[in-house]
């Protein structure tokens, strides 16, 4: 299940023209990358939760089914939040577990490790925003660029859920702010951590940037062919 839904107001005004999940990152479109990174650990069938100009989504992603990827839709008339829109969409999964993935992911996570566990979470390290400077006492001796914070952990928006979770989904909200914080109380979520990842969700213009240098740097479109 693909949350792409949103409307991607930080990414204006290439989303007065494109869904968010259609922007190009080097040439290829963020939900083009997802589906072939599921692709590539055996899921070939896709729940797209979708809303915000899903025409042109629908239309576009038709060519991905010529290549093994059957995809369904699961169209939200007014946005129903993470929480309503997997709940909304869960009637199309037949099997007893699921992943989802928000539509604004590109990774590396090896997705294999989630599934060995229902009701998990994907997390990676969380990265500063900014430079960082290594001191000598008082005496700054070099400048960083951006480095993961070790051990502080982020939710990578990457889940694998027990369809028996559906029932207690909100019907209109974020399953972040409700399901998630609930069941963390009740101790029923188990957060899966990966370290050295390629990791970026692309929020702004200035992910956008970053993602894409990252990608050509660490030679993304080699990571399928591995």
């Amino acid at each position: 299940m693909i949350l792409a839904g949103g409307k991607g107001t930080r990414l204006k005004p290439i989303t007065d023209f494109v869904p968010k999940p259609l922007i190009p990152v080097n040439n290829i479109p963020v939900i083009e990358w997802q589906i072939k990174y599921l692709k590539k650990f055996g899921i070939n069938e896709f729940v797209i939760c979708s809303g915000y100009k899903t025409e042109q989504l629908e239309q576009h992603l038709m060519h991905m089914q010529k290549f093994g990827a059957k995809i369904d839709y699961s169209v939200e008339k007014n946005p129903l939040g993470t929480g309503g829109a997997i709940k909304n969409a869960a009637k199309r999964i037949r099997g007893d577990s699921f992943l989802v993935l928000n539509g604004d992911v590109i990774t590396t996570i090896d997705i294999r490790k989630l599934l060995l566990e229902k009701n998990a979470i994907a997390l990676v390290e969380l990265r500063t925003r900014f430079g960082t400077v290594n001191l000598l006492e008082d005496k700054i001796i070099n400048f960083s660029e951006k480095k993961p914070i070790q051990n502080i952990w982020m939710n990578a928006g990457i889940y694998h859920l027990d369809k028996k979770m559906v029932k207690d989904l909100p019907r209109k909200g974020a399953i972040e702010e409700e399901t998630f914080r609930k069941y963390a109380s009740e101790k029923k979520l188990t957060g899966v951590k990966f370290k050295n990842v390629l990791w970026f969700s692309i929020d702004s213009h200035k992910d956008l940037e970053e993602c894409s240098e990252s990608m050509k740097n660490k030679k993304y479109e080699s990571f399928f062919t591995k």
